[in-house]
């Protein structure tokens, strides 16, 4: 879904720089395409939650204070179908509304959490990062305050130029 970078030289100053910003193809298709489809995901009930069958994997959380304008821009485009030149029929992303940032915003967070292997994480790397959230369920520090080792004093520095001296002669 997300290329390789492709370097591009920069002129910044007067002074052009070899190679100096890496740009990064993103298949944004790809991604709506799956953010549509979690958007279609039933929300659990009250009685589901109590149950402890929790939230669907994917399952787009839209806060309470959202207004409709942000939803509208999530939903501001559809997949249609285009017939080619030659008169074939292929799938193709079209605009309905004016605006679709919230739509981008979206494609590109998920296209940064792919590159960062969020894909691969397993159960415990997020259990780990559950805890951070929640830091009265477990004996796992809150976010911002990691454990740290106490650190050793350093040992002491060698006196004078010539080191420690032994008693007595020292050749």
């Amino acid at each position: 879904p997300v290329d390789g970078p492709s370097y591009v030289d920069v002129t910044e100053g007067g002074r052009k720089f070899r190679r100096g910003v890496r740009l990064w193809k993103v298949a944004g298709a790809v991604f709506k395409s799956e953010t549509y489809r979690l958007l279609r995901l039933v929300a659990p009930t009250d009685e589901d939650i109590a149950n402890g069958s929790g939230w669907p994997a994917g399952f787009v959380h839209i806060p309470k204070g959202t207004t409709a304008e942000w939803t509208k821009q999530l939903t501001a485009e559809q997949l249609m179908t285009i017939k080619t030149r030659q008169g074939f029929q292929k799938l193709e992303w079209q605009q309905t509304r004016d605006r679709n940032e919230a739509l981008d915003c979206r494609v590109y967070a998920r296209a940064c959490a792919w590159l960062m292997g969020m894909d691969r994480w397993d159960g415990a790397k997020w259990d780990d990062l559950r805890a951070q959230l929640m830091p009265g369920t477990s004996d796992a520090r809150p976010a911002g305050q990691p454990h740290r080792q106490p650190l050793k004093p350093p040992p002491p520095r060698p006196s004078g130029w010539l080191g420690k001296r032994q008693r007595g002669s020292w050749f």
